[in-house]
């Protein structure tokens, strides 16, 4: 189990630097001078002068063997380096919009979770019922619909035709709890909406591959009750699929985020991203990049680290 632990993490350690030498690989392979494109505006070129200034800034004027060394330091220090729209600390801005944007893709799982779940394993085992024809159904349309037209649909309806929810905004959690429970309910429900048919749909073939098995026919000859043949047996055999496309999925919604956040004006990690996209505030984005990376595969590590939980092979191996 150790073993397996150990080689799990060295492998996401290892993704993580290969990942890390994409993103700074980028910006030298770029058409032109980075700095220079940093700069331009409006198809004015830059002063050389503001340019030699940039790339000294950046770092841009020494090999790249050395460029690479000094970004993996920083990156080891936790230094992101300063916007260049602001100068204000990359990881600053960072530590404090990541809470937000985990919070709404946390709440958006734990929906997924919590319907998808129980669902997909009713649908299963009433098979061709008309539960499982309309979840079957209403789960296909969930995942036509793209998410934007989903925020704007919750806005249209909740927020301004029948006035039940906020359209959109932010408070902190501490200074009015109830009040950001509110505004979390429709960003959650818009972002959680396809990973909620994703997590059913897997549930349901899952559950039904593991109807069909052997051990769970020998269970139900050995006399246990149908709930603990279904809860002990199925289910649980069942959930590794279904965290496998949980994990992918909740790493998807990283980039989900960008429009939920833009629609409900939820200040998480779109806003900063966004902004120094349109500015060519190149630390940003990358240290942006970065971390969404990061996140993406501390999420498969962690799912990694269920499967032993729930499959003894898994742990033995």
């Amino acid at each position: 189990m150790i073993a397996a632990l150990l080689r799990r993490i060295g492998i996401s350690i290892g993704l993580a630097w290969i990942v890390v030498t994409i993103v700074f690989l980028a910006l030298h392979m770029v058409p032109g001078d980075p700095a220079e494109l940093l700069l331009s505006s409006g198809g004015v070129a830059p002063d050389p002068a503001t340019v030699a200034e940039l790339r000294e800034k950046l770092g841009l004027d020494r090999p790249l063997a050395e460029q690479y060394v000094d970004f993996l330091a920083g990156l080891t220090r936790g230094d992101l380096g300063a916007s260049l729209v602001d100068d204000y600390p990359v990881a600053q801005e960072i530590a404090l919009r990541l809470p937000r944007t985990l919070e709404l893709i946390a709440a958006g799982a734990l929906i997924a979770i919590v319907i998808g779940i129980p669902a997909g394993t009713c649908a299963a085992v009433y098979r061709g019922g008309a539960f499982d024809r309309v979840a079957s159904g209403l789960a296909a349309l969930l995942l036509a619909i793209p998410v934007f037209v989903v925020g704007t649909l919750l806005i249209l309806l909740l927020a301004q035709t029948l006035r039940l929810m906020p359209a959109g905004g932010f408070v902190p959690l501490a200074q009015n709890p109830a009040q950001h429970l509110t505004l979390l309910a429709l960003p959650t429900i818009a972002i959680g909406k396809g990973l909620t048919a994703v997590v059913f749909r897997m549930t349901r073939s899952s559950v039904l591959d593991a109807l069909s098995r052997d051990y769970v026919r020998t269970a139900r000859a050995k006399g246990l009750s149908p709930a603990r043949v279904l809860v002990h047996h199925v289910v649980r055999n069942a959930l590794t699929p279904v965290l496998t496309v949980l994990g992918l999925q909740m790493g998807t919604m990283l980039g989900g985020t960008v429009l939920v956040e833009y629609v409900f004006n939820w200040p998480g990690l779109s806003t900063p991203l966004l902004h120094a996209v349109e500015a060519r505030d190149y630390p940003m984005v990358v240290g942006i990049v970065l971390t969404v990376s990061g996140l993406f595969l501390l999420i498969n590590l962690a799912m990694d680290l269920l499967y032993a939980v729930l499959d003894p092979r898994i742990r033995a191996a």
